[in-house]
């Protein structure tokens, strides 16, 4: 049986999630990066994805679910998904991430 493990991403303009969770202090650039590069910051989405964690990391992301088709939302989730601390977390992990224009 499929592990399933619901965590909230909230996005509100700038990252409103554990940025202090990382060492380098870097998540928020990375998600500044992700959102220049595949969207639009002025427009808002929310995008589930379903990815798998081990070792500390996400990765296999998929999207499941995307508020604003073909508006490069879905892009910039799963490039931020590669840097969301998720701790010991093991097995599919389903990822709600909302971006908010600003």
């Amino acid at each position: 049986m499929k592990k399933s493990i619901v965590l909230a991403a909230a996005f509100a303009g700038s990252l409103m999630i554990a940025t202090g969770a990382l060492a380098d202090g870097s998540f928020q650039e990375h998600y500044n990066d992700c959102v220049d590069k595949f969207a639009s910051s002025g427009a808002s989405a929310n995008v589930m994805l379903e990815c798998n964690a081990d070792g500390g990391k996400l990765g296999a992301c998929k999207v499941v679910d995307n508020s604003a088709p073909g508006k490069g939302f879905d892009k910039a989730a799963v490039c931020v998904a590669g840097f969301l601390p998720i701790g010991a977390k093991t097995g599919t992990i389903r990822v709600p991430v909302r971006f908010t224009g600003a």
